[in-house]
């Protein structure tokens, strides 16, 4: 490689006087590089005046023309194609050295070698003032953060200012930016703004690189395995990504989002400043517009924007959006399944198959379903009783072992229990579903009436119910059974002899006494 003379410097120290054997020992050069310069200025008659305003390299060129530049007897490829197929997934420059080499090789070029592929390519990036592709590659990741700055909702009514936070995500590559406004940091904002996010790019790509926070991440240790949250991994999942998160006080490991962030706080939020908003879809539509201004707004040092590049580029590979999106859930952990198969949750039971029985169980909730879990295995799922329900069951036929002891009960499997039981208890049954408007209504009175030969025997309940059906109450029930069996009235009635009722043919007669005078 040519070293080239300061041919100016050279030539401005000549202008204040200095001989040549001066500017040889002040600036280090040998007296025959100066002596070059001041022959050749002389011949092209030039002088300090002439190139003052000039660049240096210019100045050399009109010096020495020609000197120092040459044409490399190498072939040389396409470096735009180069550039173009380094965006594309596990294309690296060694793969692409190689398909060069062996084009060149069969056309009977010469080739360079790997190493001055990689320099000229270097080269080529800097000249041009792209962005180098060996550290991003297109559609492989996004990074996401929230917002320091932040932004502010006022109540129409009551004229109260409430904090909006700004959810930010950055694709490396083509610096694409997105941004969501929530009213909160919590995790179901966190997930829900992913979704949005996905939804906004058009698709996915394999990796999501965010920073250690808890909604997210649980631990992140120096060594060993991170531990994602339930939620945050399932999402993950759900649209084919893996969760990559830096590494703690490393805001490097994410520089395209942190830089974003910096500039969203100029784009967004102080370009809404003197915007009032009074609902979050207003400010997420204001948002939207201006984040779409920042993507279209020209690079500095490179050709395009931000969407060219994304539309252009990226956009073409990333991964399909799965057929629907991702739905928010909330996770509870350690549920036990009770001895009637179902599981508790918010006052109401959902079943479960009955070979857990006894097991703890996790619950999936979502907006509409209620989902059963062991470990990772899905056991059954449940449309979600509303809010106001209380006490009500979910019963999948499925989740219950085969044989009519573990069907549903109904009035006819009700008034089969009481035929075996005997025929005082039959007509007290039927008087209780006499006695409801609605069957069902009669379901839990008559159970409870049955259930009483679990505890009593069969004969005694139907004794009761034969000493309960001469009282004066006409459909007896379980308030009523129950203190007969308890205080044994049932056995002192089996042994009392029936009591014979006179006769009554002409109502009450006084005797011949009261006529005979035996009264006074």
């Amino acid at each position: 490689m040519v070293r080239k003379i300061r041919a100016k410097l050279v030539l401005q120290l000549r202008a204040e006087g200095l001989s040549g054997r001066a500017i040889s020992s002040s600036q280090g050069m040998s007296r025959k590089s100066v002596r070059a310069v001041f022959e050749a200025a002389d011949a092209a008659g030039i002088g300090w005046g002439d190139i003052a305003d000039v660049a240096d390299e210019q100045v050399y060129a009109r010096l020495f023309p020609g000197r120092g530049e040459h044409e490399s007897v190498f072939a040389q490829p396409d470096w735009e194609q180069v550039h173009r197929e380094m965006a594309r997934v596990g294309v690296t420059l060694k793969l692409l050295h190689g398909e060069y080499f062996d084009a060149t090789t069969a056309a009977g070029d010469p080739a360079m070698g790997y190493d001055r592929f990689c320099r000229t390519y270097q080269h080529h990036v800097m000249v041009t003032g792209a962005a180098s592709r060996v550290g991003h590659k297109a559609g492989q990741s996004v990074e996401v953060d929230w917002s320091g700055p932040t932004m502010e909702l006022a109540d129409p009514v009551t004229g109260e200012v409430s904090k909006v936070f700004l959810f930010v995500a950055c694709l490396p590559f083509s610096r694409y930016a997105f941004c969501f406004p929530a009213l909160d940091m919590r995790q179901e904002s966190w997930l829900r703004a992913h979704v949005a996010m996905f939804e906004a790019l058009g698709g996915t790509v394999p990796r999501i690189v965010p920073d250690n926070l808890k909604t997210g991440v649980v631990k992140h240790p120096r060594e060993g395995e991170i531990v994602l949250n339930d939620a945050y991994r399932e999402m993950a999942a759900h649209y084919s990504a893996a969760v990559l998160p830096g590494r703690v006080r490393k805001p490097k490991d994410k520089a395209s989002v942190e830089n974003t962030v910096a500039h969203v706080a100029t784009w967004v939020i102080a370009g809404l400043r003197d915007q009032r908003f009074t609902s979050l879809p207003e400010l997420a539509a204001a948002i939207g517009q201006r984040m779409e201004a920042y993507n279209a707004e020209p690079f500095q040092k490179r050709p395009g924007s931000r969407a060219s590049v994304f539309d252009a580029e990226e956009r073409p590979l990333l991964t399909p959006l799965p057929a629907v999106p991702y739905e928010i859930s909330t996770w509870h952990y350690g549920r036990r399944v009770g001895r009637n198969g179902h599981v508790t949750f918010a006052r109401n039971f959902y079943s479960a198959p009955f070979a857990h029985i006894g097991a703890k169980v996790d619950l999936r909730i979502t907006a509409r379903t209620l989902e059963i879990y062991q470990g990772s295995q899905r056991l059954t799922s449940h449309l979600l009783l509303p809010e106001t329900a209380s006490n009500e069951y979910r019963t999948n036929d499925a989740d219950l072992p085969a044989g009519e002891r573990f069907q549903a009960w109904d009035a006819q499997r009700v008034r089969a229990w009481a035929d075996r039981v005997g025929p005082a208890t039959v007509i007290v049954i039927q008087r209780i579903f006499e006695s409801v408007p609605i069957v069902e209504q009669g379901l839990d009175p008559a159970l409870a009436v049955l259930r009483l030969s679990r505890r009593f025997s069969v004969d005694r309940v139907e004794a009761a119910c034969a000493l309960a059906l001469t009282g004066r109450v006409r459909s007896p029930r379980y308030a009523h059974l129950h203190p007969i069996l308890a205080t044994g009235q049932d056995k002192v009635a089996a042994l009392r002899p029936p009591r014979e009722e006179p006769a009554e043919d002409g109502g009450y007669v006084r005797g011949a006494d009261y006529y005979a005078g035996g009264v006074r």
